[in-house]
């Protein structure tokens, strides 16, 4: 048996993992709020604001929650919820609770890391080695950055179970100024990359199809300045005469921590919602067309996928739903059975009931019509 197939690029902007970094105030989550809202409609996407991150509080209308810890029930009050218990929500409800949902922002990564998986990370590590607790994730499940790989692995194995039932996701995060060295000549240069671990950077760097840095393009002119009056001298200094924000994709100065798995992306644009829109609708047209389908064509055979993955999931998801019901009842029963092992008269009519059907106990049931006729029996 042959497999494989061939593949079929996905037209749709949503369904390629994003990255946006910049500055913090910079306007990325309105950027972001925007491209989301353009493209999925105002219950098409949520923004996760993770940790102590706050910055929607001052967008209007923006559509949100708040995870505060890995692993929490939702405070309906204080709209706030656990990032893995959310995802788990997602992935088990897609179709039902979720439907509209094409895509999550995470806003921002760094605190999805500092402030949840670490943490997490330590308390998973304190419960499995009770005689070795520690405080530090660098002291975790023996050290070596074993920690930081599994707060890095935690991570992606969320973000990539959504896309089990066709959520992406769109990460956002702050930016800094590193010195690096050049592996190959020795050489010390300046990039603007991001604010938060290198090993968590990169972990998702190599994974997302885009990463734009926003950053502030400043034209910087010389000036004139006061003359100095006991040297005499008249200095120079730098006046800023105008400044523009932009994202981005490709840098050839190797300056900014840019990325694109599409070739034909434009190397920079406006950080701004449409343009956005555009530059990655424009690199996905021109891959697509080195195809032989048209892009009319490749479009209506897109939403084919889409419908069919769709129903995928909502079967999947109800065939998933009856069996935890069936699990549950049979617990129930199994249960019952446990309490009254020393009252045979109870148990003895409900087991006969079981083998009647061709069951040597309940544990082997696998029909919810009859499990719950056996439950109706012991209560």
């Amino acid at each position: 048996m042959k497999f494989g197939r061939k593949n079929e690029i996905k037209l749709n902007p949503l369904a390629y993992n994003l990255m946006l970094i910049g500055e913090s105030g910079i306007g990325k989550t309105t950027t972001i709020k925007e491209y989301a809202e353009k493209l999925a409609g105002s219950e098409g996407y949520l923004f996760v604001e993770t940790g102590h991150e706050d910055g929607g509080d001052a967008i209007d209308g923006l559509n949100y929650i708040s995870a505060t810890s890995w692993d929490d029930d939702y405070d309906e009050e204080m709209n706030t919820i656990g990032f893995q218990t959310l995802i788990d929500d997602i992935v088990e409800n897609k179709a039902s609770d979720w439907k509209d949902l094409k895509v999550i922002v995470i806003d921002t990564l760094d605190e999805l890391f500092a402030a949840l998986a670490e943490p997490e990370v330590i308390r998973m590590h304190n419960k499995e080695n009770p005689n070795k607790r520690v405080k530090s994730i660098r002291a975790t499940f023996g050290g070596f950055q074993a920690g930081e790989e599994m707060a890095a692995k935690i991570v992606q194995d969320a973000l990539w179970s959504l896309k089990r039932v066709s959520v992406s996701f769109i990460l956002i995060g702050h930016t800094k100024t590193r010195n690096l060295t050049d592996p190959v000549t020795g050489e010390d240069y300046m990039m603007l990359t991001t604010n938060m671990p290198q090993r968590y950077f990169n972990a998702l760097k190599t994974k997302v199809h885009f990463l734009g840095v926003a950053s502030i393009d400043r034209e910087i002119i010389r000036e004139k300045g006061k003359k100095n009056i006991v040297t005499g001298k008249t200095s120079d200094k730098g006046v800023v005469k105008s400044e523009t924000r932009k994202i981005t994709f490709r840098d050839d100065n190797y300056s900014i921590d840019s990325k694109s798995r599409f070739a034909d992306i434009v190397p920079e644009i406006p950080l701004d919602a449409d343009a956005l829109i555009k530059a990655i609708t424009d690199a996905i047209k021109s891959e697509q067309s080195n195809s032989n389908v048209s892009f009319e064509d490749a479009q209506k055979k897109e939403v084919e996928r889409e419908a069919k993955l769709e129903a995928r999931v909502a079967k999947n998801e109800s065939v998933a739903k009856s069996q935890k019901e069936l699990d549950t009842i049979i617990d129930d029963i199994v249960s019952y059975f446990t309490e009254n092992k020393s009252d045979i008269d109870k148990i003895k009519p409900v087991l006969k009931k079981i083998k009647a059907e061709g069951y040597s106990n309940p544990k082997d049931i696998d029909d919810i019509d009859f499990a719950k006729q056996i439950l109706d029996m012991c209560k």
